[in-house]
């Protein structure tokens, strides 16, 4: 009888350990189905505007914004207003009340502007920074940079399937994609090109191209003295700015058009903002762009 118990005992252990093991085996084929499907996901220029207006609507609501008749707001409009419809999209553009020193540009065409760029930035210097932006857009950077974020985050989530489509993301998700959005890394190539971008931009429409290098010599004075410690943390994630600053002015040199850059003082604007999506303003790791 003794003997026939340890017989019964020893088979359930079997048989336990039988599916687990088919459990875990099944575990790894659902897993390495997900990252077949999501690496062969189809994500077009459509998805990533998608999901990006998605997201940035997100990042509206989470961050006050300078109304229509703010100083900032009007400040913006007078400066890069006549410059939202090209490109093959329609961008669409607005003012974080924010001190710290950046901008963005989405997939979707949306442009958002710190506060604090504009304060330390004369107009011409603003429009090199929101040009390099409007360049990642044009360059497929962003879409590249969205699609990337999205893929991270689904595989994480489990969020991927081999349906080959792009999977809803949860509120959660979004808040990750904004950052990523945010504190994209562009590659050297991405930036130069965008820098490019930004110096061609300044040209065309007739504007000083001096302040290209005037632009990325402001953000490489800010990385020094007291404020080293802070700007080095706000410039974590991008390129050295004094080089980028050189590289201006050589290719002004190189064309005949460099002269040192007379700034102009930055248009005072107070914030003042009317508009408020949210009580609450998110904290950011946040860099002024490439």
């Amino acid at each position: 009888m003794k003997r026939s118990f340890i017989v019964v005992y020893a088979f359930l252990a079997f048989l336990g350990f039988s599916r687990l093991n088919a459990q875990i085996k099944l575990d790894e084929n659902l897993l390495g189905a997900a990252q077949k499907g999501l690496a062969g996901l189809t994500f077009s220029d459509a998805d990533a505007q998608k999901l990006s207006k998605t997201t940035v609507d997100k990042l509206d609501s989470e961050h006050t914004i300078a109304g229509p008749t703010d100083p900032y707001t009007i400040r913006l409009n007078r400066i890069f207003g006549k410059y939202t419809n090209g490109y093959g999209m329609t961008l669409n553009y607005k003012v974080y009340i924010l001190k710290e020193v950046n901008a963005f540009a989405t997939a979707d065409g949306s442009v958002r502007v710190y506060s604090g760029l504009m304060d330390v930035m004369d107009d011409n210097e603003l429009l090199v920074v929101i040009g390099h932006e409007i360049g990642h857009v044009v360059n497929k950077d962003t879409r590249d940079a969205i699609k990337a974020a999205y893929q991270k985050e689904a595989l994480i989530q489990g969020a991927a399937s081999q349906s080959r489509t792009i999977a809803s993301v949860t509120d959660s998700q979004l808040g990750k994609l904004g950052s990523a959005m945010i504190d994209s890394k562009h590659s050297r190539k991405q930036e130069s090109e965008a820098d490019l971008f930004a110096y061609d931009f300044m040209k065309k429409n007739g504007y000083d191209v001096n302040a290209v290098e005037s632009a990325f010599a402001i953000l490489a004075k800010m990385g020094e003295g007291k404020q080293a410690d802070f700007f080095t943390r706000m410039m974590s994630s991008h390129p050295e700015p004094k080089e980028r600053s050189e590289n201006a002015k050589k290719k002004a040199q190189s064309e005949g058009l460099y002269k040192p850059y007379v700034r102009q003082l930055p248009v005072a604007t107070a914030a003042k903002p009317t508009t408020k999506t949210a009580t609450k303003t998110t904290t950011t790791r946040t860099t002024t762009k490439k």
